[in-house]
């Protein structure tokens, strides 16, 4: 099945059709012969590389991540991903008995086990706000969110992309109507990067992660956490390390605390200002083409999705207005021979069925507080309109096969 011809810049499997850059992102080759380069300096001399010059490469790697995210760069912080950004924050969260936490009903499962887990600890409530799917129009989930404000709502951890619906919330608007009502924000923007344009200081949250593995495209293990200037002092790592009590006064207590967790594999944070140019490179028009390219082409994979479903009894109509998609979309499929399972670590066989017989790798999902079973396309700019159209089929062919079994 042809791929797109910006296909030669990944070393993705030809024989499989890739459908789900969603979830673990795919870096391309030349970004990874710069994580590689990057190791051969670490090997040479270890002790040299990590006392002398990875901090000075740090500090490029997050400035030039800084103007990407348009952010302050001594307000971001590099981290491994961006539920550790969650968990970050929300441990170092002051909760008393009877606070509340705000969420909805499509947060990622991972934040909200670390939700559960610190409301738990403290005797603190959470909230998870119904946002619909389908939904017609982005003040749908602005409205509910907002309405769930209490006075004992302490923070609210809401999604800029959702994982299982791929809704692009209007998180400046959501943002903006809590911090009036005297809430400050923690956005799960792990889609965030490279998928959306973002302004993280003119955004006003308080604090913001997200993955620069996923559309950004770097090495696995690449995020950033934003803390407002403000909050700053009030935010440590996960790992208390050196930096607690570094005597240094040339850099913040924040710096010295995040820069520094111990000894970890740096190189996916230093191919960060790589994975921005060779993105902003395949293409005339750099970040805003790629961006362009790939809500046109996940838009045109959805619709074809959508009238293959109508031949199974499912609705044609889209389940979220093209403003609210961004590289992700979201289809529900029939339920009446596979029902949605009571977990969304649930299995649908049709998940390997696709795989295994069409060598389609693509997520089929569960969410029960949605009451959802889905499949969510991803778009990136090695994929096609043929692939899609290959999808359909394949689908086609699936449920059909569900019905007869």
């Amino acid at each position: 099945m042809p791929a797109s011809p910006y296909a030669q810049h990944w070393s993705l499997d030809p024989e499989t059709i890739f459908l789900n850059h969603g979830s673990f992102g795919a870096s391309p080759t030349v970004v990874l012969e710069a994580q590689r380069e990057w190791q051969r300096r670490i090997e040479r001399d270890p002790v040299h590389f990590f006392v002398r010059l990875l901090e000075p490469a740090q500090d490029e790697a997050r400035h030039r991540l800084a103007e990407f995210v348009g952010a302050d760069p001594e307000s971001l912080a590099l981290i491994s991903n961006a539920t550790s950004g969650v968990n970050t924050v929300l441990h170092s969260l002051d909760l008393e008995a009877g606070d509340q936490l705000l969420t909805t009903n499509h947060e990622y499962n991972a934040c909200r086990n670390a939700l559960d887990f610190v409301a738990k600890r403290a005797g603190a409530e959470v909230v998870a706000v119904d946002v619909p799917f389908p939904i017609r129009a982005p003040e749908a989930a602005t409205e509910a969110i907002l309405a769930a404000v209490t006075d004992r709502t302490k923070l609210a951890l809401i999604d800029h992309i959702t994982s299982p619906t791929g809704l692009m919330l209007p998180i400046r608007e959501i943002v903006t109507g809590l911090r009036e009502r005297g809430v400050e924000t923690l956005v799960d923007g792990a889609h965030g990067p490279g998928h959306v344009e973002l302004e993280l200081d003119a955004l006003g949250a308080a604090y913001y992660t997200g993955n620069a593995h996923k559309w950004l495209c770097t090495p696995k293990g690449a995020a950033l956490l934003y803390v407002r200037e403000d909050l700053r002092a009030s935010v440590r790592p996960l790992t208390i390390g050196h930096g607690a009590n570094s005597p240094r006064a040339d850099r913040s207590r924040f710096r010295l605390e995040f820069d520094w967790p111990g000894t970890a594999d740096p190189t996916p944070w230093l191919c960060i200002p790589n994975a921005i140019d060779a993105m902003a490179s395949m293409i005339d028009g750099g970040w805003p083409a790629v961006r362009r390219h790939n809500h046109d082409l996940v838009l045109a994979g959805r619709e074809l999705m959508l009238a293959r479903l109508e031949r199974h009894g499912m609705t044609p109509e889209a389940p979220a207005p093209a403003t609210m998609i961004g590289h992700l979309a979201t289809i529900a499929l029939p339920t009446e021979h596979v029902p949605v399972g009571d977990s969304n670590q649930t299995a649908d066989p049709l998940h390997d069925a696709l795989y295994d017989r069409h060598r389609i790798q693509v997520p089929v999902l569960h969410w029960p507080a949605l009451e959802l079973r889905a499949l969510r396309i991803s778009a990136q700019l090695y994929n096609s309109l043929e692939q899609y159209a290959a999808l359909a089929d394949a689908l086609d062919d699936e449920l059909a096969r569900e019905a007869r079994s």
